[in-house]
């Protein structure tokens, strides 16, 4: 092995210092570890991960099963060596198949989200060409390359395109596709998943020279997706195939021309098709000796045994390399004719050798591809039957044909989706003609414990043989037996070379087995990429509404309602919460409060259906609301038990905006969209949530009407002019536009008033001012709970568990009997309609000053202390009432109408805590106060 006088796309000006093993190396800038490993003749790295054989590097690409390494300043466990670009400092382990995992990293990781008209997957001519064609559309293009280089295999050949070398027209393609505007190249990104609809994950990561390194996940939604990832050349299962010096043909090329470095200085080549003998040709040019290429086709093309003969490299046709000897490394190969079954028949030669250079065939990297799989005779390999692959991945290997479809593809994706253009004429190209069939050479009969057919796991064909001799006939239990394919390289150089040595064993062809799953990640990735930023306070992200910094200022302590930051209390000098809420309490009582509202769940429901949608969905009707009108509904789960609640608006005969409560907002969005696309596919609805376009502000006591009259003062706010449940478009005196509703959370008269979110601090600035005089108070979420429980109103998912009914609420006026909703018939099973069930009552605790605990347990009060304690219910919510000068709570308790007027028991700590049953509703169950008084 050894370093090229010139050539190569490395930088030779400068070298690069690094070590592995402890041991220094030395290489240059464009190198890869492998390709520096090999410059200075370490043919040996780690031995096998189960059977500890000597192994050596087989690929030069990201497929590589034998040389893994832990570069020591990187997280990532273990990386192939033929991707890890060579720097300065570069410190590395070589590994026999497992790396250890190293929270402590310094990469940076993050994320990136984008919309793209066309996504091509794949820098070769053939992604090239794609690009450029949807490019020139105006259409937004992306294109994803693994390498730190475009060009692909263009970059190792002596191809010429437009009458410049390859290299050059690559150069010229990069500059032209860097200039477009819309057009933008990711290269050291790996595309790993290729999910539904477009959407594409891709893994990034920086340059070696960059510290600290950075990863990027991008998450690329694509309307289009062209598939140019090319083909990836496969061994051969023979004895001793794994033994160093054993080199794909293809790796020899690309390390011999992209690298600079000579593999080995005398070589045998063994080839099923046409491109080993550019391998041949490249060793002689670099100065290695080849004494034998062998081919297994008996009749290979006539100009290429011509060329061959020119270079003075003997052709041996109709045989194959059937094993390697050596002690660590090979030091000759074994050569012998085959039969027409493919076994090896006659004498057998063994020429010296200290490199064997294999090509078993290309396979198409398939893995990213949506279209079903065929079987392609011609190339001995699985292709995509579809249009969205294009070039090698297409099994398609002569360069004029990648170009014509690359064009071609391009053009298709970019007028697909609204950018028409022509697709680009082929430019004339001087190249080696279209590769001629290739014979099928999966497996040689011999020492079949010593022929691998995946490296990384050590299986063998004696592996899949046992396989098969259990009874195993499926791929898909054939993998899982042996392990073949499930190594960190995902059975890159093993998928096909498997299935070949299956259908050998079986007796039939590879394409009668079909193909095991190719499943994303189709390359390891870390939990850290994957999580990006999200982590710590990241994690979950905080969202605040557009007064969140007026309640910071104003004294709010604030807690997390699902994702929300919500104010739960105002402190003032000298308060605690709990003086706080009973002030908050009674100015919404007395005179006028105004609360946040904003984090209510807000969907649009709009469509021809919408009503009788919305009949299915809520417990009551909708369908016959009145346009201008709002509505309370609930919702039930199938099962009948409370799922969710809010007020409904229908703002137009097709329009209706729902409410949510703050925390279920998704879930209810979620469920809707379920039951449309599920159950009902033929009404025709559209649900938007429009929460984040909203803010909103509730103005809740005698007053509010008082400050709503200045606030909008065009609006008719007298009870006569703005009845309950019904909402009103008006401009606010500051000129914002705004929907104004009457709906009272809290039994006083109150409305929300809606607008933009951009507008939500004006308007609340405009409340807040006007209501100074009256002495508005802002109050929080905790004022607003002994609100509405002091009007026994629910809050589902404090007051409810998901077993309560609404009837167990006592809410019977709320369930429909003349239609029919979502968990109607659960009402009729014996369970739901058993008299002692749970039932939402009050409790009057005897000590006017105890505050029971929510979630305090409740028994008669002379049960038993010792478990199992007959339970009769618990309490859901607790507080103190500045209206009712006391404690009291809401709780679920067993045939709990049945008990008013007795006294139960909460055992609290050794002690009892005494209650006495009551109706829910402690304040005003009249209802009287819900109009309030007409305006100052």
């Amino acid at each position: 092995m050894t370093r090229l006088p010139s050539g190569g796309r490395i930088d030779r000006g400068r070298t690069v210092e690094c070590e592995v093993d402890g041991v220094p190396l030395r290489g240059h800038p464009g190198d890869t570890l492998a390709s520096a490993l090999l410059a200075a003749g370490r043919l040996e790295v780690a031995p096998s991960v189960y059977l500890g054989r000597p192994r050596g590097v087989l690929t030069a690409d990201p497929g590589e099963p034998n040389a893994l390494v832990q570069v020591l300043d990187d997280p990532e466990p273990m990386v192939p060596a033929t991707e890890v670009e060579l720097r300065d400092g570069l410190a590395a382990l070589s590994l026999s198949g497992v790396g250890r995992a190293d929270p402590g990293g310094a990469a940076r990781c993050e994320k990136r989200y984008r919309h793209a008209d066309v996504v091509v997957i794949g820098a070769g001519p053939a992604g090239i060409a794609a690009a450029l064609a949807a490019g020139r559309s105006g259409a937004r293009v992306y294109l994803v390359e693994r390498h730190r280089e475009l060009g692909g295999a263009l970059l190792d050949g002596d191809e010429r395109i437009d009458g410049v070398p390859g290299a050059k027209w690559v150069a010229r393609a990069a500059c032209e596709l860097a200039a477009r505007p819309e057009t933008r190249v990711l290269t050291r990104a790996t595309v790993t998943g290729h999910y539904d609809h477009g959407y594409l994950l891709v893994a990034e990561h920086s340059a070696p020279e960059q510290r600290p390194p950075w990863q990027r996940l991008w998450h690329l939604r694509a309307r289009r997706v062209v598939l140019a990832t090319g083909a990836r050349e496969r061994p051969v299962a023979f004895p001793g195939n794994d033994r160093p010096g054993v080199l794909l043909a293809g790796a020899v090329r690309r390390y011999l021309r992209r690298f600079a470095v000579l593999p080995g200085e005398r070589a045998v080549v063994g080839t099923t098709g046409d491109s080993a003998y550019a391998t041949a040709l490249d060793l002689v040019a670099a100065g290695a000796s080849v004494p034998l290429l062998v081919d297994a086709r008996p009749e290979p093309p006539a100009a290429l045994l011509a060329r061959a003969r020119d270079a003075g490299v003997p052709v041996r046709t109709g045989a194959a390399v059937i094993g390697t000897s050596g002690e660590r490394w090979v030091s000759a190969a074994r050569v012998s004719a085959l039969d027409d079954r493919g076994r090896p028949v006659g004498p057998v030669d063994v020429p010296e050798c200290d490199l064997v250079a294999v090509g078993g065939g290309w396979n198409p990297a398939v893995e990213l591809s949506r279209d079903p799989l065929v079987w392609d005779a011609e190339i001995a390999a699985f292709a995509p039957d579809g249009d969205a692959a294009v070039g090698a991945a297409r099994g398609s290997f002569g360069l004029r044909d990648c170009l014509a479809q690359g064009f071609a593809a391009g053009a298709a994706a970019a007028a697909a989706t609204g950018f028409p253009v022509v697709a680009p004429p082929i430019p004339p190209v001087d190249a080696d003609p279209a590769p001629a069939r290739v014979r099928p050479l999966w497996m040689i009969q011999g020492d079949e414990e010593s022929s691998f057919v995946d490296l990384q796991r050590d299986v063998t064909v004696a592996d899949v043989r046992r396989a098969v001799d259990a009874g195993l006939r499926s791929p898909e239990h054939v993998k899982r037996y042996t392990t073949l394919g499930t190594g960190s390289d995902q059975g890159a150089t093993s998928n096909v070379l498997g299935l070949g040595v299956l259908a050998t064993l079986l007796g039939i062809e590879p394409g009668d087995l079909g193909t095991t799953a190719s499943r994303p990640p189709v390359r390891p990735m870390r939990f850290e990429l994957l999580a990006g930023r999200d982590r710590g306070a990241l994690h979950d992200p905080v969202r605040t509404t557009p007064m969140h910094d007026w309640h910071v200022r104003a004294g709010a302590v604030f807690e997390d309602v699902g994702q929300w930051k919500r104010a739960r209390h105002y402190l003032r000098p000298g308060e605690d919460m709990a003086a706080a809420v009973l002030r908050e309490c009674t100015a919404a009582r007395t005179g006028v409060a105004m609360m946040d509202a904003t984090t209510l769940g807000k969907i649009d429901v709009i469509g021809p259906d919408a009503g009788e949608f919305l009949n299915r969905v809520y417990t009551n009707g909708f369908a016959k609301l009145t346009v201008g009108k709002a509505r309370y509904g609930m919702m039930c789960t199938a099962d009948g038990m409370v799922f969710d609640d809010g007020v409904t608006m229908r703002l137009a005969p097709e329009h209706y905006l729902m409410s949510t409560t703050t925390g279920n907002a998704a879930a209810v969005l979620d469920r809707l969209e379920e039951w449309l696309q599920t159950e009902w596919p033929q009404l025709s609805v559209h649900c938007t949530s429009v929460t984040e376009q909203w803010a909103t502000i509730a103005v809740a006591g005698p007053d509010s009407r008082t400050v709503l009259a200045r606030v909008a003062p065009e609006l008719d706010v007298s009870a006569a002019g703005f009845g309950f449940m019904e909402f009103r478009d008006a401009v606010l005196r500051n000129g914002i536009p705004a929907r104004i509703s009457r709906i009272s959370f809290s039994g006083e008269l109150a409305f929300e008033i809606n607008v933009a979110s951009w507008y939500g601090q004006a308007a609340w600035d405009a409340v807040f001012a006007d209501g100074a005089d009256l002495g508005i108070t802002p109050y929080g979420t905790e004022a607003m709970h002994v609100l509405r429980a002091e009007k026994g109103f629910v809050i589902v998912g404090q007051d409810t568990d998901g077993t309560v009914t609404p009837l167990d609420l006592g809410m019977d006026w709320v369930v429909s009997k003349r239609k029919s909703f979502i968990g109607d018939r659960s009402f009729a099973r014996p369970d739901t309609a058993r008299s002692d069930r749970k039932q939402l009552v009050g409790l009057l605790p005897v000590d006017r000053d105890a505050l029971l605990p929510e979630g305090a347990q409740l028994v008669e009060p002379d049960a038993t202390r010792t478990p199992p304690v007959p339970m009769l219910g618990h309490v859901t919510s607790s507080y103190r009432s500045a209206a009712l000068g006391r404690t009291f709570a809401l709780a679920l308790v067993r045939d709990g109408r049945r008990r008013v007027g007795e006294v139960l028991h909460a055992p609290i700590g050794g002690a009892d805590l005494a209650a006495e049953v009551t109706d829910p509703v402690f304040y005003d169950p009249e209802g009287a106060r819900r109009d309030g008084h007409q305006p100052r």
